[in-house]
């Protein structure tokens, strides 16, 4: 929550740079009222992804109403259709009203073109209506790229293989979502594409916030919405299980690099940044930002 002090004390303007805080009057004259949060999961193992980003979002003090937002023109099969009809719902159900904040999630399409993903046009007008009716929308993985290729016309491109593993970011440009966060920040990647840093800087709206030297950009934003490139809703073993996967399926790979030790025992090493991160974007981006009456 952020720090309420009196906007005319010399410490405001310099605390605001870098942490929460609200001067008096707004604080007496804000109303407070239970958050409106909408997720957007394309994931086809649902249920798992809920889980990762609720165990962030429940880190926060705040207030959260969760909805869900599926695709309609394609529906996976690897979520019971019970728990779709459930617990979501369709773009059409939601046209009408506006959330405080929203989530994109990745999908595991990335090698194909987007316009040849089947839900293509669906997830075009799933963003048109994010931008007009949400505050703000963190877009993960390959959500975030197929939101740049929509807003910015930023394409992605081809990995020659795999980004896997963990790894090691700095902050290239500071922002209040990265406040209270280590400069060095790990970060899951799992990914056979990219986007290239040139055409981002030739993008104005866009600034770059996290970068890796193995990995390249990984977070970055415009006014009101965040881009992450890789994963830091992930739980422990989740990269693990993809390797697995993979191999099963006599899928060529190699083991996620800077993930396990000397031992082969997963290092859990992003968890906290991943908690700070979203909690800050709930705290400034979301709460701090949206209307009282949407």
């Amino acid at each position: 929550m952020p720090l309420v002090i009196p906007k005319e004390i010399p410490a405001f303007k310099i605390l605001k740079q870098n942490v929460f805080v609200m001067d008096t009057k707004r604080a007496f004259t804000q109303d407070i009222r239970t958050l409106e949060i909408l997720i957007i999961n394309l994931m086809p193992t649902k249920i798992q992804t809920e889980n990762q980003l609720l165990s962030l979002l429940a880190n926060s003090a705040l207030q959260i109403n969760l909805s869900f937002l599926s695709t309609q023109s394609y529906v996976g099969k690897n979520t019971p259709i019970s728990h779709i009809e459930k617990f979501y719902q369709g773009l059409d159900d939601f046209k009408n009203k506006r959330f405080d904040g929203a989530i994109v999630t990745g999908a595991p399409v990335e090698q194909m073109e987007f316009e040849d993903v089947k839900y293509w046009e669906e997830l075009k007008e799933i963003f048109t209506y994010l931008k007009n009716n949400v505050t703000s929308t963190i877009y993960i993985c390959w959500g975030a790229m197929a939101a740049l290729y929509h807003f910015y016309n930023i394409k992605k491109h081809n990995l020659t293989e795999k980004c896997f593993g963990v790894f090691t970011h700095k902050i290239h440009n500071k922002d209040l979502i990265l406040s209270n966060t280590d400069e060095i920040i790990k970060m899951p990647h799992s990914r056979y594409s990219y986007i290239d840093e040139t055409e981002l800087n030739a993008c104005k709206e866009l600034k770059i916030l996290l970068k890796s030297d193995e990995a390249g950009v990984a977070l970055l934003r415009d006014k009101k919405d965040i881009f992450i490139l890789g994963h830091l809703e992930y739980d422990k073993d989740t990269l693990d299980l993809e390797y697995k996967r993979d191999l099963a399926n006599n899928t060529k790979t190699q083991k996620a690099k800077n993930y396990y030790d000397e031992n082969n025992e997963i290092l859990f090493t992003w968890r906290s940044s991943a908690n700070t991160i979203f909690s800050n974007w709930l705290n400034y981006d979301v709460y701090q930002s949206t209307p009282f009456v949407l």
